[in-house]
């Protein structure tokens, strides 16, 4: 018996030995649930035998600074005692319901998922990417999946699938067109052209990670708007370079024999109707805009900021959310009447109520991760780690942009075992983001980088939520596609997204001193 092993297999074996590492460690991981559960049980455990051997930190603060103790030290709040036990109970509802990520997601979902239950945003990904000259498909694909992050699964469920299929009937490998549109919905993760539904989730969490340090600090979903604007060019730029350089001439030819059934390039073009849909909610999308600029851009516009006339601090930007909703759901609206997928009040909320049906684990997760963020806060164990862990930067003398390679680099690390954004933000900002407030740097600064390293890994880890979905469509074109292939097949990316992502951070914002959003400052003054 001849066993044939590719010198590309044999080349790979260490680094499928590591992937196959990843893959055990991140298996040996809990459900991102239970693992938010241990990790309250393990702050109220920790916080009353860090009082017991009074773990405490001299305070940063100038003297007087609102939430400063008046002896200037911040000591550990034991919750393993009754009054730590009477605030657990007191505040287990309250922790949930005021959790800023829940609502803001919700609202803006609820919007989001009009235009997509319409069919209006996959008709008009089908249409960017189908109707782009053949030079430029892979650009098209790549772009139109960024996009896709805007409506949640779409991209995974509708685009990649998508992809695949435009690239067969092209002549071209499958798996190609597989992966780029993989690259640019997953590697992509954080960026885009217009506010999603993870902007306002990443800023609730951020914001009372920043109060640990400035009670009053607030940061809004529009913080890292700018900068996530270019990375969408970045990303796609990237994404076209490595699918034709390096991922496409790597898979060769491709021989129909090696798919698991028959290939039908069975690609639906978009209709007459589809085609009115989106002419009428395009031009619905331009009013809207229209009427919001007449709000914002003249000096006296009526959401501006009334105290200072800016745009910093207005209305508008506290009310991004709500321009979310808005602008998803009347035009969603407007192209669901014209094609008949909505006809009338019902289909509209229908529509929202799916989309609410499809969240349940997620308001479980959010439920256990609020009390984490609570318990870190009531406990001061955050504040004092992110005190002594900026004092040990500065005494490496670590305090330059520098550590942000090494900050996100474990974000991205983070990631491969732990794939929820979310569940890793919460997790990690209530120490990192006081941590490098406390070294100067500005919590919008701060999340930008972690959303770089929140992404650029998703391509690579089997814990990431969709991934057995793209295995499975990947089989369909390869019958003996396995994880290790997959994976390799996506790890240019990563590598490309990765040092791309970084140096555009430190151009952007070290190198022109730039906002990576509306009024973000780059810097923090305690």
């Amino acid at each position: 018996m001849t066993v044939n092993t590719s010198p590309q297999e044999s080349k790979n074996s260490l680094f499928n030995r590591f992937l196959a590492t990843v893959e055990y460690l991140g298996n040996l991981l809990p459900h991102p649930i239970t693992l938010f559960a241990l990790f309250c049980l393990f702050i109220v455990v920790f916080s009353g035998i860090a009082d017991l051997f009074g773990l405490s930190a001299i305070d940063p603060r100038p003297i007087g600074s609102a939430g400063r103790d008046p002896d200037g030290v911040i000591e550990v709040v034991s919750l393993l005692s009754a009054d730590g036990l009477q605030k657990i109970v007191t505040g287990l509802v309250t922790n949930f319901t005021g959790f800023a990520p829940l609502g803001t997601v919700l609202v803006a979902l609820l919007g989001v998922s009009v235009a997509e239950h319409s069919g209006l945003l996959s008709a008009a990904l089908r249409g960017m990417v189908m109707g782009a000259s053949e030079r430029l498909v892979t650009f098209m694909v790549v772009f139109a999946a960024i996009l896709s992050n805007t409506a949640s699964e779409l991209g995974y469920v509708v685009l990649i699938p998508l992809a695949a299929m435009i690239f067969h009937s092209l002549g071209r490998h499958p798996l190609a067109g597989l992966a780029a549109a993989f690259a640019g919905v997953s590697g992509g993760y954080s960026a885009n052209l217009l506010l999603g539904t993870i902007d306002p989730l990443l800023a609730g969490i951020t914001t009372p990670a920043a109060q640990m340090i400035d009670p009053n600090y607030q940061v809004g979903p529009e913080a890292n708007w700018y900068f996530m604007m270019i990375s969408t060019f970045l990303i796609a730029i990237l994404g076209t370079f490595i699918t034709e350089k390096i991922v496409e001439p790597r898979l060769g030819k491709y021989d129909d024999s090696e798919a698991s059934e028959k290939i039908e390039s069975n690609i639906k073009h978009l209709s007459e109707i589809e085609r009115k849909g989106l002419k009428y909610a395009g031009l619905t999308f331009l009013f809207l805009c229209v009427l919001l600029a007449l709000t914002i851009v003249p000096e006296d516009g009526i959401l501006r900021n009334p105290e200072t006339g800016l745009v910093k601090g207005s209305p508008f930007l506290k009310g991004i959310v709500a321009f979310i909703f808005v602008t998803f759901a009347i035009p969603g609206y407007v192209y669901g009447r014209v094609v008949g997928t909505m006809k009338t009040d019902v289909d509209v909320i229908n529509a929202m109520s799916k989309s609410m049906g499809s969240l349940s684990m997620y308001i479980v997760l959010v439920f256990f991760a609020a009390q984490f963020v609570a318990f870190f806060k009531w406990t001061n164990l955050g504040t004092i780690l992110a005190i002594n862990g900026a004092e040990l930067l500065q005494a490496l003398n670590m305090t330059g942009p520098e550590v942000f390679v090494l900050f996100i680099l474990m974000c991205a690390i983070i990631n491969l075992t732990l794939g929820s954004s979310s569940a890793q933000w919460a997790a990690t900002a209530p120490i990192f983001v006081p941590m490098l407030m406390l070294v100067g740097y500005a919590p919008e600064t701060i999340q930008a980088a972690y959303r770089i390293g929140d992404s650029v890994t998703n391509l690579i880890t089997p814990m990431m939520s969709y991934f057995g979905l793209i295995l499975a469509i990947a089989t369909k074109y390869k019958k003996d596609m396995g994880i290790g292939t997959l994976i390799a097949t996506m790890l240019p990316y990563s590598i490309a997204f990765f040092v791309g992502w970084v140096v555009l951070f430190y151009v952007w914002v070290f190198a022109f001193g730039l906002p990576v959003g509306p009024g973000s400052p780059i810097y923090f003054q305690p």
